[in-house]
């Protein structure tokens, strides 16, 4: 196992750090809450990083949230099932356009995830690491168009995630939507072979959803709570 782990880093130190932080994330709110069906019921931790519309608008630094909430998970479940696709997506997408661009990748889709939340359902208390899981899911699709290699994984793979999205109780749609719709951006300019084309894209794009977050946090978001 230790063998196994210490070649998953040398192969993807990124993710695996993300991976590592969200674990850690659950075991201070796993400590905090003592349940494992709700672990961050009674965690201080999980208060101050959960995405909340209101808390992002009265905290100085509230927009932190955006990060901090895709560390987070409800229950030992919400957690295995996303850090399964995330292992496994994470490894080929950092593998196959490197860390600096994964890690931007990353960051990229879990901001966009926030920024969905935050405009379309800011009211709604939200964790988990599912919209970065959506946008790696999207992204892998470029990387097998790149490889030239068979799409109906991939692309069942994403069906069968937006399907659960619509049926299970729960689960923050447009945390997913923003993910995913986040993603396909990314793989769109992913599919330029040009390095310098891929970085500038995602930076771009990156770029765009922070604009969304900042400009809810700023004034549109104050008035769309105020309004409805």
């Amino acid at each position: 196992m230790s063998d196994w782990l210490a070649r998953y880093y040398r192969q993807a130190p990124v993710n695996a750090i993300f991976m590592l932080t969200a674990l850690a994330f659950y075991a201070v709110t796993l400590l905090q809450s003592r349940s494992l069906t709700n672990s961050l019921h009674g965690s201080s931790f999980g208060d101050a990083l959960v995405l909340w519309g209101p808390a992002v608008i009265a905290e100085d630094f509230g927009v932190l949230r955006a990060l901090g909430f895709n560390f987070l998970h409800l229950d030992l479940g919400h957690l295995a099932v996303n850090l399964f696709i995330i292992l496994l997506m994470g490894r080929e997408v950092e593998g196959f356009f490197g860390s600096l661009r994964y890690a931007l990748i990353v960051l990229a889709g879990g901001i966009g995830s926030a920024a969905a939340i935050l405009w379309m359902d800011p009211l709604a208390p939200t964790a988990g690491a599912s919209g970065v899981a959506f946008a790696l899911m999207a992204v892998f699709v470029a990387v097998c168009i790149r490889r030239q290699v068979d799409l109906r994984g991939p692309i069942v793979l994403i069906l069968i995630n937006v399907l659960y999205t619509f049926i299970a109780a729960g689960v923050s749609f447009w945390g997913h939507a923003g993910g995913l719709l986040t993603g396909v951006m990314m793989a769109i300019i992913l599919l330029h072979r040009s390095p310098r084309v891929q970085l500038a894209g995602i930076m771009g794009v990156l770029l765009l959803m922070m604009v969304l977050l900042f400009s809810w946090k700023l004034n549109l978001g104050a008035l769309l709570l105020v309004l409805g």
